[in-house]
């Protein structure tokens, strides 16, 4: 089966399932689990410069030996270094890769450029325009940040990747809004936060009840994790997770042929969601 993919506003297509190299192979060496995500149906391949972890992500896409065309490869700018330009570690990061371009570049985090984003932007433009990358975008961008940009942008981000689950949901609303106003999608990194971070929270006996309902319509194994990425699938945000067992990873493949949610259950886990606020990572986000 092809995976799933969403259309970006220049045309693209992001496949909804990705494979992250940052938390748990943050700084590690990321080759046989990308290369186990790609075998198994992974096509997503989701990176940054900060990771730490370019060349072995390039190691394990060289090593799965699908063609380039079927991957969707994605870095991050980092803190630009004295002296170099947005291009100059790009260029270092293709190398890195193994790759001609990436499909998606994103500035990682808006507080690394204070007072630049709108100069950064445009050098974005530029390695867009030059083929180095298909699309470009952004991540953990507030609204201001977004503002910001698109004050000076010829070319709207194509993606704002933040952290997404239903423990910041309330605290994301005017934060989603925006987005589809300008016709950004929303990705989310960190999307299993209720059950692998934050367990015991009002969301858990909503998870279980429509795991059973899942496994009793579909008469297949389902697991909270996966009900979570039909949360996500839900609105159209594609889910970027990980995993260094093959087992999980072919679980979240999986969940791409799993029915939707009942719109009554995606309306329960939001309402759970909102009663408590977890954010784990960047914890200067709730502050405008």
């Amino acid at each position: 089966m092809a995976p799933l993919t969403i259309s970006l506003n220049n045309g693209e297509q992001i496949p909804w399932l990705a494979f992250g190299t940052g938390t748990a192979l943050y700084n590690k060496d990321a080759a046989n689990a990308v290369r186990l995500a790609i075998q198994n149906g992974i096509t997503h391949l989701d990176g940054a410069q900060m990771y730490g972890n370019e060349e072995s992500l390039g190691a394990g896409i060289a090593a799965a030996g699908k063609p380039r065309s079927e991957l969707f490869v994605t870095t991050k700018l980092a803190k630009i270094p004295e002296g170099k330009t947005v291009r100059d570690t790009l260029v270092e990061s293709l190398r890195k890769l193994r790759l001609d371009y990436v499909d998606l570049f994103l500035i990682h985090m808006p507080v690394d450029h204070t007072g630049r984003l709108k100069a950064v932007w445009k050098e974005f433009e530029e390695v867009q325009k030059e083929g180095l990358t298909k699309s470009i975008g952004v991540s953990n961008f507030r609204n201001h940040e977004l503002q910001e940009i698109l004050e000076v942008a010829t070319v709207v981000p194509a993606v704002n990747q933040i952290e997404y689950h239903p423990y910041v949901f309330k605290a994301s609303k005017e934060l989603v809004e925006f987005n589809k106003k300008h016709n950004i999608v929303i990705t989310s990194y960190g999307g299993l936060t209720p059950i692998v971070r934050h367990k015991g929270g009002p969301v858990d006996p909503i998870l279980v009840s429509v795991r059973e309902r899942l496994e009793k319509d579909t008469g297949k194994k389902v697991s909270e994790g996966q009900v979570l990425g039909l949360w996500l699938r839900a609105q159209g945000v594609p889910e970027i997770t990980t995993s260094s067992k093959e087992e999980r990873i072919k679980e979240y493949v999986a969940t791409q042929d799993l029915p939707d949610l009942k719109p009554e259950e995606v309306e329960a886990i939001n309402e759970a969601g909102s009663k408590v606020h977890h954010r784990v990572f960047c914890s200067w986000f709730d502050k405008e």
